[in-house]
């Protein structure tokens, strides 16, 4: 835990009244669902740390029952709507699994919207609280944060500029990363991370479009040979957005004290908690590829503002999206840049 995280649970226990701070038998048990095994660094470094914090707050009264590896059924996708419905209290998940649905939560999972976890996250909370505060209904929303950004691992091709991209075969991350790379003449194919495994494996693909932490579990070290990254300070190539929402019904239902509980371990400084702690997992998932020896190749910052610009028609169809959606898309998009530059 870094010392700015000890510091804000530090905070937190302090400002909870002592009359909490009893042990009882749990009054509220909130169900936590996401998609991760409950082995995933995830669940044992975040949410378990985070629900035994929450516990100790409210002095034993709230309970967090965790169910990884969607245990209440259904699939990812349906995570956000689980929430909604209250076939779950609080889920984990991802806006781009219901593209369109969410925009604004989706507009850091652009192409270069992105510097590190934690700063890109802090980003993505206000950029939410200022435009977003209609998207989430019927939930309330606890955090919002990004991984790091994705690199381009490949079985040994190195990419220094756009034409280097040419003729490859990439497995995209998401459907706007994978229109960028397309513009630059990749041949981008969607499937599964399960799958793309396979695919290195055998050659049908030759790389994929990943940050470092996902390296470790699917041994993308063994598969690929070259990790293509942007150079350290400037803008990475993408990010996925992550929602962290409860039930709005199930919030509301609690008392007062208990509401300040939740809202004293939620809101701004859990989204950049949460990039912290993913940029934590990306500096282990770097070192599992530097440890197999692979090449670790720097893509020029000036390079990606050339890729920066050569992906505009993407940011005009996606501020027509928002457009549509009855947003101010222009403005959107200016100010998640305006934002990250300022981070």
């Amino acid at each position: 835990m870094t010392r700015r995280m000890a510091m804000t649970t530090l905070g937190a226990a302090l400002a909870t009244p002592a009359f909490l701070k009893k042990a009882h038998a749990a009054e509220v048990t909130l169900r936590v669902h996401h998609f991760l095994p409950g082995v995933a660094p995830m669940q044992t470094r975040f949410f378990d740390v985070w629900a035994q914090e929450i516990s100790e707050a409210s002095g034993g009264a709230i309970e967090m029952q965790m169910f990884p590896s969607m245990q209440l059924g259904g699939k990812p996708p349906q995570l956000a709507d689980q929430a909604r419905q209250g076939i779950c209290d609080i889920a984990w998940t991802l806006p781009v699994y219901t593209p369109d649905r969410f925009p604004v939560a989706e507009t850091m999972a652009m192409p270069f919207m992105v510097t590190n976890a934690e700063k890109t996250s802090v980003a993505m909370h206000t950029l939410m609280e200022e435009f977003g505060q209609n998207e989430y209904k019927g939930m309330k929303p606890l955090a919002f944060h990004t991984h790091d950004g994705g690199k381009i691992h490949t079985r040994g091709q190195i990419v220094s500029s756009a034409e280097d991209i040419k003729g490859l075969k990439l497995r995209a991350p998401n459907q706007a990363t994978g229109e960028m790379l397309a513009l630059m003449g990749a041949e981008t194919v969607f499937f599964p991370v399960t799958e793309m495994v396979v695919g290195l494996s055998n050659g049908v693909i030759d790389g994929c479009c990943l940050p470092y932490e996902v390296v470790p579990a699917f041994k993308l070290q063994e598969l690929t040979k070259v990790t293509n990254e942007p150079e350290a300070g400037g803008r990475g190539i993408y990010a996925n957005t992550f929602a962290l929402v409860m039930n709005e019904r199930k919030y509301e239902g609690l008392s007062d004290d208990l509401r300040a509980v939740i809202d004293a371990h939620s809101g701004a400084d859990l989204s950049r908690r949460l990039g912290a702690q993913f940029d934590e997992f990306e500096a282990f998932g770097k070192s599992v590829v530097e440890k197999q020896g692979n090449e670790i190749h720097t893509i020029a910052a000036s390079e990606i503002d050339t890729w920066r610009e050569m992906a505009a028609p993407i940011y005009d169809t996606w501020i027509g999206k928002l457009n549509d959606a009855g947003h101010d898309g222009a403005a959107i998009v200016a100010r998640a840049n305006a934002l990250l530059d300022a981070g």
